[in-house]
């Protein structure tokens, strides 16, 4: 499997635009697999912002319930 690394954009119509250079290099009909990652950074979204919010405090009352006597439990 041959794998392409690029950034795109995505239209308002809801669409990934492929760079130019890209699709030169895909056959016609052919089957691909696609991963997209989003820049969480720049992702203005409302769900998004609450979920990152969620982990953070996830994260922090994981913290201030670990004690000293859980650290038995990193010598597993």
């Amino acid at each position: 499997m041959k794998a392409y690394d690029f950034f795109a954009k995505v239209t308002p119509e809801g669409k990934l635009e492929l760079p130019s250079t890209l699709l030169t290099d895909l056959d016609s009909n052919q089957k691909v697999r696609v991963v997209v990652l989003v820049d969480e950074s720049t992702n203005e979204s409302k769900s998004n912002n609450e979920e990152s919010e969620g982990q953070r405090l996830a994260i922090e009352h994981f913290f201030t319930e670990y004690s000293e006597a859980d650290a038995i439990y990193d010598k597993i």
